[in-house]
């Protein structure tokens, strides 16, 4: 075979719709690997810079779905030539399809991601927590499943106006309907974003409810008491309602005030040293700061003074006064000073005369 039979050879083949649509496909493949390899190579070098992983793991997510659009977008174009022209629109729509399920399986990819990375970095992201993770996967998952279904139907030129129309009129009669429970989840989501608690401080609420928080839901929150009772209420309450930290403030420490009245005539430094001692002595009690007392006033029947220390943990503040006021009481008895308590003396001024007669029966 000569060089003029080559070329008219070539020439044949280069008129050929089968053979330019298999080397549109075969360009498109080479065209995706060097893009992917370019585009791999740049954020390489950005992430290498970074301390955190997160990057790496979206670049790596990268991969498949640069590649994959690049050789779908040749393949459109092999359709294009290989398809008669009234098929070329569903060409088209299908290849339009496939792009968009690929990376729609990137972002619900992404979105996994960038969820993990904000409940391990929860100083930063605080709304962002275990127990909130999961209601923001699925509405991440959601919306980027709402615009997947979006741009696929615009691909096959579908209209889409009606169906967001129902999609609105639904979503009004569900939150109609659950109002309440709505109501519990946007007060779940505030309290975690606030963060007016956390998972083992102990609060009081407005109702009188007092424990240790042991879980805090999208829709509720769990208080242990002290009786061992787990109390749930409801995140729209605790919303309205005025939460006291117990735990609260820079250290969990909770500072406690027992009033104490002695006699008058009793010497105050002494009771002082005894109450002191009495408060030095208690385990529970915190050395730092140091136990105080105060001589708070002079009552009506007593000179009233107060004790005041710290303990760590505010669970034990029933249990730390118990033992005080118990060991207040002997040790003032022990060293002879009187608690007052109150008393009243009765005065007779006149007996009542005897009724008239009386004298007579007796007799």
């Amino acid at each position: 075979m000569d060089a003029a039979q080559v070329r008219d050879y070539l020439a044949l083949l280069s008129n050929n719709p089968h053979v330019q649509a298999l080397l549109v496909v075969v360009l498109a493949l080479a065209a995706a690997k060097l893009v992917d390899l370019i585009v791999s190579r740049a954020f390489r070098q950005l992430t290498a810079k970074t301390k955190t992983e997160v990057d790496d793991q979206i670049l790596d997510a990268l991969h498949r779905p640069i590649f994959t659009t690049v050789a779908l977008l040749g393949l459109g174009i092999a359709l294009v030539i290989e398809v008669p022209d009234d098929y070329e629109k569903y060409a088209k729509a299908a290849v339009g399809t496939l792009v968009a399920l690929v990376w729609l399986a990137f972002f619900l990819r992404l979105s996994s991601i960038l969820l993990q990375w904000m409940v391990r970095e929860e100083r930063r992201f605080q709304l962002v927590q275990p127990a909130t993770a999961p209601l923001f996967g699925i509405t991440a998952k959601l919306v980027i499943l709402g615009f997947g279904i979006y741009f696929i139907l615009q691909a096959w030129d579908i209209e889409v106006t009606a169906w967001l129309a129902s999609a609105g009129i639904f979503g009004l009669a569900i939150g109609l309907a659950a109002q309440d429970t709505l109501g519990n989840l946007f007060a779940g989501i505030s309290i975690l974003a606030d963060v007016p608690y956390r998972v083992g401080d102990y609060i009081v609420l407005d109702g009188g409810e007092r424990g240790k928080v042991t879980r805090i839901g999208l829709r509720s929150t769990r208080i242990l008491t002290r009786d061992q009772v787990e109390v749930t209420i409801p995140n729209a309450i605790i919303a309205r309602s005025r939460i006291v930290n117990e735990s609260g403030g820079p250290s969990p420490q909770r500072r406690l005030r027992l009033p104490v009245g002695v006699a008058y005539g009793s010497d105050i430094d002494q009771v002082t040293q005894v109450l002191l001692k009495v408060a030095t002595s208690e385990g529970m009690v915190s050395s730092h700061p140091e136990p105080q007392v105060h001589f708070a006033g002079f009552g009506d029947s007593s000179l009233d003074l107060q004790v005041r220390c710290w303990i760590n943990e505010p669970e034990n503040r029933g249990r730390v006064t118990h033992n005080l006021n118990q060991a207040i009481y002997k040790a003032l008895n022990a060293a002879g000073i009187e608690i007052p308590y109150p008393k009243r003396d009765v005065y007779v001024k006149e007996l009542p005369s005897p009724p008239k007669g009386a004298a007579g029966k007796e007799a």
